[in-house]
């Protein structure tokens, strides 16, 4: 009986042993099936007859686009692919069925590409469904444009250098039949210095392609502003005014790797006076769908500083009131040592539409000093009727009428609370 047992254990140790030497055969084999599934191993074709197969195919598509607005690419498939059939895609594209791989050569010019052998013509591309879009900041001017202006800037951080390249106006809407061209670049606050192009003679749409380099600070490069003034020379050498763009430099990264093009339209300058106090530009905007209230603080002009020196810093206060009651304040960047500051500076407030009768909007002008008090150098206030008159009634109704437009104005600063 032992002998039978010890015979039994070995014929069943045989067999899962050869059940096993027979699973790991089957999954090697099934591993390199998988190794080598996509090596494809086709038959050569013969050279002769599929160059004969494309030069027809190449032929035939020149003809067909011969009378196409544009030249098209031909788009083949390669020989890999011979084996299926294929169908027409659109009227315009021609596509081979492989029932006939052997056609008759014809005579014809070489292909291109006569290096791809057994490739038959599909369909074309069209290149000019590819091209870059169009720059069109040449064509599309505003209604009352009067000009458009493209420079470019650059920051030199060792040399502490401010490089300004000046590179053309378009469309200028000159007083009289010519127009004789030139243009003062100034670096605000310093609005005694500037530097200025060459005039050319006779022409709407000048070209400068002119350099000019301003000395300034890192420290105070994001505080300062560059502003273009575009003139014209009559006969009698008299200038007049065009327009001007006011560039601030606080949003922009400057270095040396990263050169800046950038284009402005022109805008007219405030040729009247400053008021007694000075005047502030800003632009009001309602979006009545999301119920915001948006102002940008452009800019201030003719303000009596108490004390004129670099450490003077002049910002605008920002108030929504409901009531005479204060709502909430929001404030620009303090700027040193200008009368006339330029902030560009966007705040939202959130403001029903409901609330519009009795909400106002109260911007303060005020000096900070080092150490002292700070000082109110002037004050507006836009609303409704229930508080306000004249121009800022009419900026605060036309912001109304024109929901999620900008609506820009200049207005005289007061001492009034």
């Amino acid at each position: 009986t032992e002998q039978a047992v010890a015979v039994a254990g070995g014929i069943i140790g045989g067999i899962l042993l050869f059940v096993l030497l027979g699973i790991t055969a089957y999954l090697l084999w099934k591993k390199f099936c998988h190794l080598f599934s996509y090596e494809k191993l086709i038959n050569p074709v013969k050279t002769t007859n599929a160059n004969a197969i494309f030069q027809d195919q190449a032929n035939s598509e020149i003809h067909l686009k011969s009378t196409s607005r544009s030249r098209s690419v031909p788009f083949i498939i390669p020989p890999t692919l011979h084996g299926r059939d294929w169908i027409h895609l659109t009227n315009e594209e021609q596509v081979q069925e492989d029932r006939d791989p052997f056609m008759t050569p014809q005579s014809g010019p070489r292909s291109s590409f006569h290096s791809l052998a057994g490739a038959y013509v599909v369909g074309t591309i069209n290149p000019d469904l590819y091209k870059f879009p169009e720059d069109k900041s040449e064509t599309d001017f505003p209604d009352g444009s009067i000009g458009r202006l493209w420079f470019s800037i650059e920051y030199e951080q060792e040399s502490e250098r401010l490089l300004v390249s000046l590179i053309k106006v378009r469309k200028l809407q000159p007083p009289a039949d010519s127009c004789s061209p030139f243009v003062k670049i100034y670096l605000l606050p310093d609005e005694r210095s500037y530097l200025q192009s060459k005039t050319k003679r006779k022409t709407l749409n000048p070209q400068f392609d002119e350099n000019f380099v301003f000395q300034v600070s890192s420290k105070m490069l994001l505080q300062r502003t560059l502003k273009f003034l575009v003139y014209h020379v009559d006969k009698q050498k008299k200038h007049h005014l065009l327009g001007q763009v006011i560039f601030p430099l606080k949003n922009e990264a400057l270095t040396e790797d990263n050169k800046l093009v950038i284009w402005r339209d022109l805008e007219k300058e405030n040729l009247e006076p400053p008021s007694e106090h000075g005047d502030i530009q800003f632009s009001l905007s309602y979006n009545d769908y999301l119920g915001r209230l948006t102002v940008v603080v452009l800019r201030a002009r003719g303000l009596k500083l108490q004390e004129e020196s670099p450490a003077v810093g002049v910002y605008v206060k920002v108030s929504l009131m409901n009531h005479n009651k204060y709502i909430k304040s929001k404030k620009t960047a303090a700027l040193l040592g200008t009368p006339n500051p330029v902030y560009n500076e966007t705040f939202s407030f959130k403001a029903d539409q409901t609330e519009l009768d009795t909400a106002s909007l109260s911007l303060s002008v005020l000096q900070s000093n080092k150490g002292e008090k700070t000082l109110l150098l002037g004050r507006v206030v836009v609303g409704p009727f229930m508080y306000t008159r004249g121009r800022e009634l009419e900026h605060w109704n036309e912001m109304i009428s024109k929901p999620k437009e900008l609506v820009k104005r200049w207005h005289a600063l007061c001492h009034s609370t």
